[in-house]
């Protein structure tokens, strides 16, 4: 996972790279893991598959605390259903699940500033519960709002970003779209992990980026954006830094076989294709739906 958030800043301030962000991290301080991505209005609520775009914007992206996020639907998701917020497992308010943890249907009040295409604040969700988070397998959360996607569009013009349900493939040209720091990263994905392990944590098929996409702490929790569908594949979440082995901050690659490979100032993402198989009916969790391979508590 990637430095926490308080030292990224503090790298930021001394090579005056980037801005302050608009949101300072509160008390909630899980560490920034990962990338970011942003969001676009290609997809509309009604329809399965979106539109191909011009360009990856921020629309529909969110900020935390202390990651970043994204407003998310299902292919199958309707307008009146409660409208979803990803982000990364290592990111929930109330610290890192342990390995092997899963969190199912936990109250929530957090709240995720929504951003437009230009990356303005354009108003405020609130969830009613942690519908799903864990880090094991994947480092993923789900919120749940109080409002719905028509809701959400009718008061701020914004659509959420479809959670595409096929696997990612190598070489697409991708971008992270951070909501915390509004800034982009565009690379392409260059591979995949068949096991990423960091600290106590192992990841299971995880998406490798390009050297281009230099994400830093706060973009943990960013969508990764298919640049010619508008698409979600991926859920930014970690990085290299130091060319350690395994350890925290310092992800290695691990094989079939068991062979170890470190890659220093790789970054890397989770996929998200498997999700959509585990929400049914009105965006509701179901674990025991055919196809659903997300851990169970």
């Amino acid at each position: 996972m990637n430095k926490p958030l308080l030292a990224a800043l503090t790298a930021l301030v001394i090579t005056g790279a980037g801005a302050a962000p608009a949101v300072a991290a509160q008390a909630d301080t899980a560490a920034s893991v990962g990338k970011s991505t942003t969001g676009t209005t290609g997809a509309t609520v009604k329809t399965a598959a979106a539109p191909a775009i011009q360009a990856v914007n921020f629309a529909g992206t969110v900020s935390l605390s202390n990651c970043s996020g994204s407003l998310v639907r299902f292919p199958s998701s309707e307008s009146d259903d409660p409208a979803l917020v990803m982000s990364n497992g290592h990111c929930l308010e109330t610290g890192f699940p342990a390995a092997g943890e899963v969190i199912v249907d936990q109250a929530s009040t957090r709240t995720f500033g929504l951003l437009n295409a230009a990356a303005t604040r354009v108003g405020t969700l609130r969830a009613s519960k942690i519908a799903y988070a864990t880090m094991t397998d994947t480092d993923v959360s789900i919120y749940q709002l109080t409002t719905t996607y028509a809701q959400i569009a009718s008061s701020y013009g914004i659509s959420p970003l479809t959670l595409n349900d096929t696997h990612p493939v190598a070489g697409t040209a991708i971008t992270v779209v951070s909501g915390y720091w509004k800034q982009t990263y565009a690379c392409n994905i260059d591979g995949f992990a068949y096991r990423l392990k960091e600290g106590e944590w192992t990841w299971k098929d995880s998406v490798r980026y390009t050297s281009a996409c230099q994400t830093i702490g706060g973009t943990s929790g960013s969508p990764v954006v298919d640049n010619a569908t508008g698409n979600v594949v991926a859920v930014n979440n970690t990085g290299n830094e130091d060319g350690e082995t395994c350890t925290d901050n310092n992800p290695c690659e691990v094989d079939a076989s068991g062979n170890v490979t470190v890659r220093e100032g790789i970054n890397y993402a989770q996929e998200t294709y498997q999700i959509p198989a585990c929400f049914g009916l009105d965006n509701k969790l179901d674990l025991s739906r055919s196809g659903c391979v997300l851990p169970k508590p």
